[in-house]
């Protein structure tokens, strides 16, 4: 027997935590659309916050056990785990969700959501941040100069299928992190519809299967962290870097995701589309989300920071509605509360084709640094 329970952090990233009662053994499971700050050490800390919370979590069941002290108890549990491990999620939000998923009918836990409830109204403004501009994080003159230091080799692919991009992902990343391939910069199209889950997302959670086999959409997961993505080849627009860890030296994790993707805002605006960026790491227009980027980190000599970035072009938003399974609790920080009417492809800020649109992208690239 299982349960699930979900926040979204604010401005942040959602966190599931799914507990589970079998044969006497309790045990959880963490997942989201979360980054990590370090693959191997973040896989190692949430398996670490797994077993506290499956831990805490037998605490609860003691009768009159209250749940303001527990949480908290286990917020301060968790924090020197997760703390610097994850990016976009926190002690709090997964503290939050193993209680509602174990704790949900309780009567105190609706009185302990209530108060967080006026807490997060009071909030509201802040928490809807993200939703607009992002302000330049890094100095427009110190991008070019990394860019063109770095050089990376411009790679115009053709289709390829899901499974195999995927593939040809981890393959690229790990031959710049082993000095074996120049830094890189693919431009690249699918040959199949897909959906691309993030490294600590749950596939059953975020995708609705059923629907995905029978519109022939291929589900795939890739090794970086971040939200599920929805592709339709004729329709989608993606790029990939593959960078030595040497231009990212020094900057934080929001700095380098407009490192790798100020070329694409600025050739979307060479194209008409007024994009700007929003939140950690998306891309989005005056009214809507047009893509977002995920990024792993490879170690190595140089090793190698590995960005790709997706745009929508155009979107069918009953097809993606009806093969993504996004719940209410993802949409409760945002103003408008379909993810379908949150995404403003870039047809609607340009007269351009989507080849034309490639090939601008193309050119910025190329005005940047790429070679």
């Amino acid at each position: 027997m299982s349960a699930i329970g979900e926040v979204k952090i604010p401005g942040g990233k959602l966190v599931r935590v799914t507990v589970a009662d079998a044969a006497g053994t309790r045990t959880c499971h963490i997942d989201g659309d979360f980054f990590a700050a370090g693959e191997q050490a973040s896989a190692a800390a949430i398996t670490q916050a797994e077993a506290v919370l499956a831990a805490r979590l037998d605490a609860l069941d003691v009768p009159d056990t209250a749940i303001e002290p527990w949480y908290r108890a286990t917020v301060r549990a968790l924090e020197p785990i997760v703390g610097s491990a994850l990016i976009g999620a926190n002690a709090q939000a997964i503290a939050l969700a193993a209680l509602r998923a174990h704790a949900q009918h309780a009567p105190e836990l609706a009185r302990f959501e209530a108060e967080r409830s006026a807490r997060i109204r009071r909030q509201w403004q802040a928490a809807q941040h993200d939703e607009r501009t992002q302000p330049p994080l890094i100095d427009p003159r110190s991008v070019r100069e990394r860019w063109r230091a770095f050089a990376p080799v411009l790679v115009e692919d053709g289709p390829r299928m899901p499974e195999e991009q995927m593939r040809v992902e981890r393959a690229w990343s790990q031959e710049v992190a082993r000095g074996e391939r120049p830094a890189m910069l693919r431009v690249w199209d699918w040959a199949a519809p897909a959906v691309v889950c993030g490294a600590y997302q749950s596939i059953e959670d975020e995708v609705r299967l059923d629907q995905a086999r029978v519109r022939g959409v291929h589900v795939v997961r890739r090794d970086s962290g971040g939200g599920a993505m929805y592709i339709e080849p004729a329709r989608t627009i993606t790029v990939s870097l593959y960078a030595p860890l040497g231009f990212v030296h020094g900057l934080s994790m929001a700095q380098s995701f407009q490192l790798c993707d100020m070329w694409l805002i600025e050739g979307l605006r060479a194209c008409g589309v007024r994009a700007r960026f929003a939140g950690l790491n998306d891309i989005a227009g005056p009214h809507g989300k047009i893509g977002g980027s995920a990024q792993q980190r490879l170690h190595g000599d140089p090793g190698c920071v590995l960005h790709h970035t997706t745009l929508a072009y155009s979107i069918d938003a009953r097809a993606m509605a009806a093969v993504l399974n996004t719940s209410a609790e993802k949409m409760s920080d945002k103003a408008v509360k379909s993810a379908a009417k949150r995404v403003e492809p870039i047809c609607a800020g340009t007269r351009l084709t989507r080849t034309q649109v490639v090939a601008r992208l193309v050119r910025t690239a190329r005005e940047f640094g790429a070679v």
